[in-house]
């Protein structure tokens, strides 16, 4: 569920028209909701209920100050991948003691800002990552809490690109070696052991892979603290995946998904973390943007519109599907006619849509790309010097512009031209 609907023939975000916010601020444009980034960190935080466990959000999916700002408020933890989103994060108001610090490729500057800024726990993923963490944190004087990630060797059935738990994969350690690597640790003064953490990929759209892997971090649970390690926490990772096509079957439901944790994993006295990113943003953001030309092919149309793939990549790096809708309500009975939806950057692969059906679209009409709230505008570029498209949040009946769209003189001024030129 979304809060992005026809009010009056014209598409609104919540209580706002999207034709008032392209008014003002131009398209193409992303536009968020606040209603439902909050819907969808309650449904999965409730699923969890009755277990100590805290909700990090991983903020690669999106991560604007306001959308941060929002989920903060709500209690959310943070997952974060480099020294600037722990900046970000921080920022945005969310303590050191609810951000978790995950990557294969932490350095040591980031380590120091995380233990001197204070974080929740690192996840390791490599020994020598341990040993480095563990230089580091001894020379603070500071002990580092640590998950160790463990590669369990399961297919997620999800895209190769966005896998990360089969053996191939660079993530993690194996699952076969984790005693040994918790081992070292355990004699490594500098870090403090506290858990388990595992993360096997992307847009699941099953509840099996998860469920095999719960079940390897369980038998693992049991044996570390045979060894004697203080296994308390469990990071889960993310993962779970949203419908991006309304005829795709629907993934499975936080609810569905809580109920296999506590089964599985319920009985080990542990704190359980999760760690969504596209579960919360995906569905609370579309992209708007206008027909420029309608062009006709040799055998196909194609509807040249003003967002490229600069401004949305997935398309064009895992052939991901969007629904296109028009942002004025169709007809009923209108008749549709296939599209190649295209964008104006100088690559064949900004191709948004391969023989797409849409009703018959003109200059100047107004399309929108659902569910594009997570890994759109962060995976955003300014190539072939296209600016950054503006960012814009709904609550309500209100909305405001949470990045704008730099001019080009701001954008050609970044650059520094050398004394000898």
């Amino acid at each position: 569920m979304d809060h992005f609907n026809y009010q009056a023939g014209i598409l609104h975000a919540e209580d706002v028209s999207i034709a008032d916010i392209a008014a003002e601020v131009g398209t193409p444009f992303y536009v968020y909701s606040t209603a439902t980034l909050e819907r969808h960190f309650k449904l999965i935080d409730e699923a969890l209920s009755g277990m100590d466990h805290l909700v990090c959000y991983a903020m690669k999916a999106a991560s604007n100050q306001a959308i941060l700002r929002s989920l903060a408020k709500l209690g959310a933890g943070m997952d974060v991948v480099s020294a600037g989103e722990y900046a970000r994060a921080k920022a945005a108001g969310v303590p050191g003691e609810r951000i978790v610090f995950s990557g294969v490729g932490k350095t040591r500057d980031e380590m120091r800002l995380a233990l001197t800024g204070g974080i929740r726990q690192f996840n390791v993923e490599s020994e020598p990552e341990m040993l480095v963490l563990n230089e580091v944190a001894t020379e603070l004087g500071l002990r580092a809490p640590i998950t160790i990630r463990v590669n369990p060797d399961v297919d997620a059935k999800t895209h190769a690109k966005i896998a990360t738990g089969k053996s191939e994969n660079k993530f993690g350690i194996p699952i076969s070696r984790a005693r040994d690597v918790y081992r070292l640790a355990g004699t490594l003064p500098g870090l403090d052991v506290i858990g388990i953490d595992v993360h096997i990929g992307s847009q699941l759209t099953q509840l099996e892979p998860f469920e095999l892997a719960y079940q390897k971090v369980a038998e693992l649970t049991q044996v570390l603290r045979a060894d004697g390690h203080d296994i308390r926490r469990l990071d889960l990772g993310g993962g779970l995946g949203i419908p991006y096509a309304r005829s795709n079957e629907a993934p499975p439901l936080p609810s569905d998904y809580g109920a296999m944790v506590k089964r599985v994993l319920g009985g080990l006295g542990c704190e359980i973390e999760i760690e969504p990113g596209r579960l919360i943003a995906g569905n609370a953001g579309i992209l708007v943007s206008s027909v420029i030309y309608v062009k006709e092919g040799e055998d196909r149309k194609f509807l040249i519109v003003d967002a490229a793939m600069n401004d949305l990549i997935r398309p064009a790096m895992y052939d991901a599907h969007h629904d296109i809708v028009p942002v004025v309500e169709p007809a009923v009975a209108a008749e549709q006619e296939p599209y190649d939806v295209v964008g104006p950057v100088c690559e064949s692969g900004d191709t948004f849509a391969k023989g797409r059906n849409l009703v018959s679209q003109s200059e100047g009409d107004m399309v929108a790309f659902r569910s594009a709230g997570a890994y759109g505008a962060v995976m955003s570029s300014e190539y072939n010097t296209r600016p950054l498209i503006p960012e814009v949040l709904v609550n309500g009946d209100q909305f405001a512009v949470i990045r704008p769209r730099p001019t080009f003189d701001e954008m050609i001024n970044r650059d520094t031209i050398p004394s000898w030129l």
